[in-house]
């Protein structure tokens, strides 16, 4: 039976935190604290996932009825880790609060001897029998119970009563420092910078074992609310997570490819489509998102040197979403693609991800800057596949196809008077085109990722990066321009994206405006990491003009209170590719030698 004994802080810090850098220590209400993927089984179903609560360092656990875990201490406490799966706080008279997970349905951990523990149903139901505290949900038939030994502690998840008993009680025998060390394990040689580790932690929590139709670790956007898998996160992710474990942001991108429908694992539906979400049981979305998955492949391949094995699985899913993309997203037959556009206010276009930018407003197809960039750039990646696989021909045909569109871009749809790249209305056919769209979004940024660019496009660009009345905000890139009328801070009607950042990042650094490159690298940074010391969180999204913190942003409507993570009507927290790309930005001392990146490739 473990000693209830409290370790000194000297043995402890020895003991446990040896040679490992500078580990996340600040702990906020919406910290997703759960079991990764990557230490073993995970089970989305029984949606056994923590966050932070708001009072000290009480967890929500966002069961379908959930629960609150009370953690109350009557002394000083400083934190000194606060990762995605492991919490360390020292009282000031040396004693300890610890916990950890052994497994995706047991936490254990142990106690100050001040300290109080309770769980209970949000409400405050709960039944209590033999020492344990036991919340039992007639309807769904699940329990989660808490059992203590000394100071020792274990929660447990079961289906059955019995189930979450008798794990609960195996978790009071586990090894909790050795477990603690397991969990800690990929932080070791990692960079001494608590921003990157941040990152790191936030990563590993979002990341999944194979559950259902998924067969491969996979990622998510965030264990709560969204929890399920999603096309664009997915890649976006891959950049990040090649910087850890290059094959586990493969199987990230193996698990999307596989859905595409036709593929033996994929759904039903027209050959060649990818849902922009796919969910364990199979069920899909039947919208799709950017296409980025070829760029995504190639990155990892040269990140990885993988086997070319990879890219013969990718290449035949890869050439036919894109020419599903091309057959249903073209409508008016001019080589751009158009989004598709739904009946609700709140999200015109999902499938864009921009869901309710004002770019929407008036519910009408539009020839696409994001969707016709990201489609010749995925183009010219699988031209690049194609060519290493000796498939010359498609080679060539991808190639074409890429530089016809990326042609089209730069003709149809540059504003020569905003000197920007906007929308185009799709007009009466016949190759009459309709207006420019008066919106400029961040989307148009999107053509400095093309090798075509003409140079005076991207000094129009660069200048808007620096003009405080459309674009130069305090915390760029901001996600429409600051003069537009409907500016606000409700998702993507103003507010800065990571995801976006490194599109244009990128984008300034492949053709050599790194003064600007840097300077927005430095704001991004310095407010990621003003937001994160403040509320121990990395934020979905963030004012641009920096007034309201991002708890405070609304989203999809007027924010509410009190917070609510699972109505999403708040900036999500802990989200993945604010993480992942703030961790591939952190990765270099300076922005060209960070971008290391396969839009930049062979120049």
């Amino acid at each position: 039976m473990p000693s209830a004994k409290q370790p000194s802080r000297a043995d402890y810090v020895g003991h446990i935190l040896s040679d490992l850098p500078a580990l996340p220590d600040r702990w906020g209400e919406g910290l997703i604290f759960a079991f990764s993927g990557i230490d073993g089984p995970t089970n989305t179903e029984s949606q056994f996932v923590a966050t932070a609560a708001a009072d000290r360092f009480g967890l929500l656990i966002h069961t379908p009825r959930r629960r609150l875990l009370r953690v109350e201490s009557d002394t000083a406490t400083q934190v000194r880790v606060a990762t995605g799966d492991v919490l360390i706080v020292e009282t000031l008279s040396g004693d300890l609060l610890s916990m950890t997970y052994t497994a995706w349905h047991t936490l254990i951990g142990r106690m100050p001897v001040t300290g109080m523990l309770s769980l209970a149903f949000e409400n405050g139901d709960r039944d209590e029998n033999a020492g344990l505290q036991i919340t039992l949900d007639s309807e769904c038939g699940d329990a989660v119970v808490l059992a203590r030994r000394g100071l020792r502690f274990a929660i447990a998840y079961g289906a059955s009563f019995e189930e979450a008993q008798d794990r609960a009680l195996q978790g009071l025998d586990a090894d909790l420092d050795a477990t603690i060390v397991q969990r800690l394990a990929i932080y070791r040689g990692l960079p001494d910078d608590r921003l990157f580790n941040k990152c790191v932690s936030v990563m590993k929590a979002n990341t999944l074992a194979p559950e259902g139709v998924i067969r491969q670790r996979w990622s998510t956007p965030d264990r709560v609310p969204h929890r399920h898998m999603w096309l664009w996160d997915s890649v976006f992710h891959t950049f990040g997570m090649n910087l850890l474990d290059p094959q586990l942001a493969w199987e990230f991108l193996e698990a999307v490819l596989d859905q595409v429908h036709g593929s033996p694992s994929g759904g039903g539906g027209e050959a060649g489509m990818i849902p922009h979400c796919m969910h364990i049981d199979g069920t899909t979305s039947r919208i799709t998102q950017p296409p980025l998955l070829a760029w995504g492949v190639w990155e990892n391949y040269r990140a990885a040197g993988a086997p070319d094995a990879r890219l013969v699985y990718a290449l035949p899913r890869l050439e036919a979403y894109l020419t599903w993309n091309l057959i249903h997203r073209d409508q008016n037959g001019n080589g751009l693609l158009e989004w598709f556009i739904e009946e609700t206010p709140v999200s015109r276009s999902g499938e864009s991800g921009m869901d309710n930018s004002p770019r929407f407003d008036r519910a009408i197809l539009l020839d696409a800057v994001d969707f016709s960039t990201f489609q010749a750039l995925d183009m010219a990646m699988t031209a690049k596949i194609a060519g290493v696989l000796g498939e010359h021909g498609k080679a060539q045909m991808w190639q074409a196809r890429s530089d016809e569109m990326a042609q089209q871009i730069h003709t149809l749809l540059w504003d020569p008077v905003q000197r920007f790249y906007c929308d185009r209305e799709l007009g009466n056919g016949g190759g009459t085109e309709g207006e420019l769209s008066p919106v400029k979004a961040v989307s148009g940024f999107l053509p400095l990722l093309l090798d075509t660019i003409p140079a005076e496009h991207v000094d129009g660009l660069a200048g808007h990066l620096s003009n405080p009345d459309t674009f130069d905000s305090a915390f760029p890139v901001s996600s429409v321009s600051l003069d537009e009328p409907s500016w606000s801070t409700d998702m993507w009607r103003g507010a800065t994206w990571i995801n976006f950042n490194y599109l244009v990042v990128l984008g300034l650094v492949k053709h050599r405006r790194l003064d600007v490159a840097e300077r927005l690298k430095s704001r991004w940074l310095e407010h990621v990491t003003k937001y994160y010391e403040q509320y121990g969180v990395l934020f979905e999204f963030y004012d641009a003009r920096d007034v309201k913190p991002p708890v405070a942003c609304d989203r999809k409507g007027s924010r509410r209170r009190p917070y609510d993570i699972r109505r999403k009507m708040d900036s999500i927290r802990d989200y993945h590719w604010t993480a992942a790309l703030t961790a591939r930005l952190l990765f270099g001392a300076s922005t060209g030698g960070l971008m290391d990146s396969a839009v930049l490739a062979d120049e």
